[in-house]
């Protein structure tokens, strides 16, 4: 068993003013994309003109933070936002979904694509490799807060969380830090260092993000309010992760069946 380590989750505090680290993830993942889409957006392929990225990752951030939240309160907390529709505002409470989060980022680029006159999933196809860096520092992020631990075990590498009783626990934050996080970043962004047929890139992002959060789930607690769904393993993440597994799955089929249009 591993001390975890106990980090102040206010990164910075001026008076009435707190930043906290889970904050600055966020920030830092933005930014990290910023970063490396600017060096693609001058690629022949690049979707954009090189003036159009700042909009697109406003939008796009927009889309993670509205979409993060909404999908947190529908997918994970429905029936205590019926009773309390004020909950979707109380984000000091805490809680934001990847699904959820995904979808604003998708309605995002259709209104992008719309204003840059290309199709969506050529955007989508541009922003997958570098969103693996944003899944990353957020996984961190809930490491610090000691939240969103696993399953208890006698690993070595287990953790006892505050919080989360006297039992070593799986750290899944990092886990899916790695997997959500570092490796896909790594499959996407050496797969898409060249050319490749329209919807593939998207496709793949969404085939191996299924699988790795789909797997991840059965060393993680689920949300306690939820439970297991089915069987005493099924989760809502496993069941939010199934469709794009299948997505993913018919994007790729469909764009190596085609080949019509070469993306990012």
């Amino acid at each position: 068993m591993l001390t975890y380590p106990i980090i102040d989750p206010v990164a910075i505090s001026l008076g009435p003013i707190k930043v906290h680290w889970y904050g600055l993830m966020y920030l830092i993942g933005i930014g990290g994309a910023w970063l490396l889409l600017s060096f693609r957006v001058n690629k022949s392929y690049s979707p954009i003109k090189p003036e159009a990225l700042e909009d697109l990752i406003f939008y796009g951030a927009m889309g993670v933070i509205l979409g993060g939240r909404i999908g947190y309160v529908i997918f994970y907390n429905f029936n205590q936002f019926l009773a309390d529709p004020l909950l979707l505002f109380k984000v000091w409470e805490g809680g934001m979904s990847f699904h959820g989060g995904l979808l604003g980022v998708i309605i995002a680029m259709w209104i992008s694509a719309r204003k840059n006159q290309c199709t969506m999933l050529a955007l989508t196809d541009f922003i997958a490799p570098v969103v693996p860096i944003g899944l990353f520092f957020g996984r961190i992020g809930n490491f610090i807060n000691a939240e969103l631990w696993g399953r208890p075990t006698d690993v070595y590498w287990s953790f006892v969380f505050p919080g989360a009783g006297p039992l070593a626990r799986h750290p899944s934050q990092l886990y899916e830090a790695g997997l959500e996080g570092l490796a896909l970043f790594l499959i996407l962004w050496i797969y898409s260092s060249k050319q490749r047929p329209y919807m593939a890139v998207s496709g793949l992002f969404a085939l191996f993000y299924g699988i790795f959060r789909f797997s991840v789930e059965f060393y993680r607690v689920p949300d306690a309010h939820l439970g297991y769904l089915a069987m005493d393993w099924l989760t809502m993440g496993q069941i939010l992760s199934t469709p794009m597994i299948i997505v993913g799955i018919i994007l790729l089929s469909f764009a190596y069946k085609s080949k019509l249009v070469k993306s990012s």
